[in-house]
């Protein structure tokens, strides 16, 4: 989540500072305070385009600064684009992320103290952020994004199909590849093994093993230096085996016989006495190896001319395979490869047949996966309609209803048969799903984004979202006018479902409707005046944020009524807040 934010010369803010934290905050304030700034200023965090027009006219450059901490789940995804910029966590975990905007029109990014394109903040972004404001390109208008919140939310059931599915895709797809590979480029794969009998013929001439070359450098290396080898292990075989009074193993011996004459007195000598007669059969072990070696070191003279004669072949042959074999490649490794790519390329007509055979087991056996997963997602995307619907009819809009349209593919490179057709498939099926709106009874069903006005839009957008939260959960969410055109009871069921959002999520609010801000967790108040300072920027507690609520509900902050009013729309978060186990820790928080 953010836990911080701190803003310098944006609009009407001059520099504040704000901590953030769990649960459902709001930002509330007279119009032109400067509160809908303080989401402009995470937006550039976020990597979203802007120019000098958002520099306060006292400032030379616009800041935004960030502080976000990162759940455990997504670790692994910011940790990845921090690694390709070169940024780093905080040493307390933290992420620092900074923007800054000149009055040039020059914008610099920072994430984790290094400077990155404005494009990765927006990546960083996509991960942690939801952003729902009267302008944004949310999330969820994108059809892939609906489709991949469609199959969140069709469940674990859904997830293990999927990931059946994608096993024989995958097969097929490298099916497809290997029959391609072998109809299109049937000339070059002639050409090809053409060009392999030929080196192999070459290769074949000289005839070198696995290892050879290696193992016959090595050889050569003890032939050269016979001399010094055998003068050496002779001298040290001595050193081991020369009569007792001076050799090594007779030395040991007689210290070990004189231990044994007085082991009996003293008990203690026991162990010494015999690390001494393991010491002694360890010696005469390495003379015996000695021996052996010297045995086996016998001069050659012809073995020695051979094995140079052999050398001399071998690297004869690597030269002029040096375009072929990769350098320090081992000639005989790289033969046996060879052989088994000429045996791949040289039946190409029984080779198609066994691959056309296994794409049929395989097309079928991913037709029957592509199957299941539309089956289910036509079950997850009737249920989410009804969800959804429903959660529309109590945020004013009764007329409306969600249509999850799921609609199989035709056209594309890979092709299998579900229920008796052919249908394109990629890796999630054989399904296109787009959400679209019904705005009322009569009217054909459209896209989101064309199909509703800002303020309605984001109400879809916060239905989907309460019904999502438990599948397809976002660290943190960002609403902008949320509420806009609507009022009483409606107001209250958006504040409702913002409060029930931030159970599993941080969530950010700006608001002008009391019915919502009563639902917040943290009440912040942008004051009005020249400027925006951290000093004008407040979080309200119990008798300040009733006034605050009662301004907004009639404007008269000390009218008693509105007062009273006020506390009847805290109490009635808090009773409703108390009444489920999860939101009971911020119905405690709404009490102050």
């Amino acid at each position: 989540m953010i836990i911080g934010l701190a803003i310098r010369g944006l609009g009407v803010i001059d520099d504040a500072e704000i901590e953030l934290g769990s649960g459902l905050t709001v930002i509330t304030g007279e119009t032109g305070a400067g509160k809908t700034m303080v989401l402009t200023g995470l937006a550039l965090l976020l990597g979203e385009r802007t120019d000098a027009g958002v520099i306060g006219p006292a400032h030379d450059s616009a800041v935004a600064e960030g502080r976000f901490r990162v759940d455990d789940a997504r670790q692994a995804s910011i940790g990845s684009i921090l690694d390709d910029s070169g940024g780093r966590w905080d040493d307390d975990g933290t992420l620092l992320v900074t923007r800054t905007v000149s009055r040039e029109g020059r914008s610099r990014s920072h994430l984790g103290g290094r400077s990155v394109p404005a494009a990765t903040l927006a990546d960083v972004g996509k991960v942690l952020v939801a952003v729902h404001g009267q302008d944004d390109q949310h999330r969820l208008l994108q059809t892939a994004a609906q489709r991949r919140a469609l199959d969140r939310f069709a469940g674990d059931e859904f997830a293990r199909d999927l990931a059946d599915y994608r096993d024989a895709y995958a097969d097929l797809v490298s099916i497809d590849e290997q029959i391609r590979d072998v109809t299109v480029h049937s000339r070059e794969r002639a050409r090809e093994a053409e060009d392999l009998r030929e080196t192999l013929a070459l290769i074949e001439s000289v005839a070198p093993q696995p290892g050879e070359e290696e193992s016959l450098r090595r050889e050569s290396e003890r032939l050269v230096h016979l001399d010094d080898l055998v003068q050496a292990v002779s001298a040290a075989r001595s050193a081991l085996t020369e009569a007792a009074e001076v050799g090594a193993a007779g030395l040991v011996a007689h210290a070990e016989a004189a231990l044994a004459r007085v082991t009996e007195r003293d008990p203690s000598l026991a162990d010494v006495r015999d690390r001494l007669v393991r010491c002694a059969t360890e010696l005469d072990d390495v003379a015996l190896e000695l021996s052996r070696y010297l045995t086996d070191l016998e001069a050659d003279p012809a073995r020695a001319a051979f094995v140079e004669e052999r050398r001399a072949a071998l690297a004869a042959l690597r030269r002029r395979l040096e375009r072929i074999v990769p350098p320090g490649e081992d000639l005989g490794d790289w033969r046996e490869r060879a052989e088994a790519r000429l045996a791949d390329l040289s039946d190409d007509e029984q080779l198609l047949a066994s691959l056309h055979s296994r794409r049929v087991e395989t097309a079928t056996r991913a037709g029957a996966g592509a199957l299941a997963l539309s089956r289910r997602r036509q079950a997850a995307a009737e249920d989410l309609a009804a969800r959804v619907t429903a959660e529309l009819d109590a945020l004013a809009m009764p007329s409306a209803r969600l249509v999850v349209d799921v609609r199989r593919r035709t056209r594309g490179d890979v092709q299998v048969t579900v229920e008796g057709e052919q249908h394109a498939a990629d890796r999630y099926g054989v399904d296109e799903v787009e959400f679209l709106l019904v705005p009322r009874d009569g009217v054909a069903p459209r896209s989101l984004a064309k199909s509703a006005s800002g303020g309605e839009r984001s109400r879809i957008m916060l239905a989907l979202e309460v019904v999502f939260g438990a599948s397809d959960p976002v660290p943190t969410f960002v609403f902008d006018e949320v509420d806009a055109g609507v009022g009483g009871k409606a107001a209250v069921e958006v504040g409702r479902r913002l409060a029930r959002l931030a159970r599993s999520s941080q969530v950010l609010v700006v608001t002008h409707l009391p019915q919502v801000a009563a639902f917040a967790d943290r009440h912040l108040v942008v004051r009005p005046g020249q400027a925006v300072t951290s000093s004008s920027l407040v979080e309200v507690t119990g008798d300040e944020r009733d006034r605050e609520l009662a301004r907004m509900l009639a404007g008269l902050e000390d009218s008693e009524t509105a007062m009273a009013h006020a506390r009847e729309l805290r109490a009635l978060a808090v009773d409703e807040a108390a009444d489920s186990p999860a939101g009971r820790g911020a119905a405690r928080g709404r009490r102050r």
